[in-house]
């Protein structure tokens, strides 16, 4: 038995409300160009809209004229999905409450994950989505992910109940040391004053 090895997300597609709507979301206040449209090949009653999320992925949105924004948040049944996190930079985050605020968007305020910082809004329809900003940046060569992972051994080997900075912190030097060459053959931390 063998696995399908994935390499990422290829898309997302949502079931949204009118085309309109659609592109006044996700465009108008996510900022994500709107790159391609077509009919949904499954439907001829729905369009097919495609958004790049920044990343050169896709997220893609089922609409249909009929389909008005309805504000009640979306199923949280198990098997539904729960929210949608977005990637953005600090400086877009620090921006994010006056720029809700200035459309009228609800939201939840910033909020400390220990690892990055979030913030919750609903879309037109109720799902519930994240603005997410990571507070580290990895060493060159190594991923998000390989931070996160070293970060949560860390965590477990000291007994600490969620990742905090100093674990991201001691991950990053950690696979520092292992990823990059150095000439001195002593690494480890010095006083020099």
């Amino acid at each position: 038995m063998r696995k399908l090895q994935a390499q990422g997300i290829h898309h997302i597609t949502l079931t949204g409300a009118d085309r309109q709507t659609s592109i006044d979301f996700w465009e108008g206040v996510l900022g994500m160009p709107f790159i391609f449209d077509q009919p949904n090949l499954d439907d001829p009653d729905e369009g097919h809209l495609y958004f790049d999320p920044g990343d050169g992925r896709l997220i893609t949105i089922f609409t249909n004229e009929k389909r008005k924004p309805v504000h009640d948040r979306t199923p949280t049944d198990p098997g539904c999905v729960h929210h949608l996190a977005i990637n953005v930079s600090k400086a877009t985050f620090s921006q994010a409450v006056a720029r809700l605020d200035e459309r009228g968007i609800s939201h939840s305020g910033p909020k400390d994950r220990g690892f990055m910082d979030s913030i919750y809004f609903t879309d037109p329809l109720g799902l519930l989505i994240e603005l997410a900003c990571y507070r580290f940046e990895p060493p060159m060569g190594c991923s998000h992910a390989d931070v996160m992972i070293t970060a949560h051994r860390l965590r477990v080997e000291r007994g600490d109940y969620n990742i905090a900075e100093i674990h991201l912190a001691d991950a990053i030097e950690e696979l520092v040391h292992a990823t990059q060459k150095s000439l001195s053959s002593d690494r480890a931390a010095k006083d020099p004053y």
